[in-house]
């Protein structure tokens, strides 16, 4: 008897959720980021599951205010996270950024925030982790001729950075060893 009044009671829940998913996914959205209303979905509908024998006739309307209620309480937990995270920075401060190896970076960090992202990582790993153009292509997950191209692509982007870092910074651009 028990299995027959589980499986009723599922099936109530998933015609629940069939009506109500869609209209609550699109109000969480417009009030919250993807991740936090997806979560925040998840949430209310856990509470329906747990409350399929309070729910009104009227469900939408109830789960909407459960869906509030939820992201409101989501919103309480990010602050309190936050409070924490810069109590915990006034306690305990994070180290400053290291340059990398080697020490003094010449405003190679700098170039390199100014890079894209993409074009930053690549050349981390091949500098920094001294990894080959084939063992970046399986961290990439791409072929290690793309990685050699863009690797060339992304050495010259960073010679540009650093040529106009140090053109902002008035110093002149050596031309020694270089032909006319």
């Amino acid at each position: 008897m028990e299995l027959v009044d589980a499986q009723a009671r599922r099936a109530r829940f998933e015609a629940v959720a069939r009506g109500v998913v869609e209209p609550l996914r699109r109000y969480l959205a417009r009030r919250a980021d993807p991740a936090t209303a997806e979560d925040v979905l998840s949430e209310t509908l856990l509470v329906c599951w747990r409350r399929l024998d309070e729910m009104p006739a009227e469900q939408l309307p109830w789960a909407y205010g459960v869906a509030r209620n939820c992201l409101a309480n989501a919103e309480r937990a990010r602050r309190r996270q936050d409070r924490l995270v810069a109590r915990i920075a006034r306690v305990d401060p994070p180290p400053v950024a290291a340059a990398g190896p080697g020490g003094d970076d010449g405003g190679v960090v700098e170039a390199l925030a100014a890079l894209r992202a993409g074009d930053a990582e690549l050349l981390r790993l091949w500098a920094w982790e001294e990894l080959t153009p084939a063992e970046i292509a399986v961290v990439l997950g791409v072929s290690a001729n793309a990685v050699a191209i863009r690797l060339h692509r992304a050495r010259q982007r960073l010679r540009d950075v650093l040529r106009q870092q140090a053109a902002d910074a008035g110093h002149e651009e050596s031309t020694e060893g270089r032909r006319p």
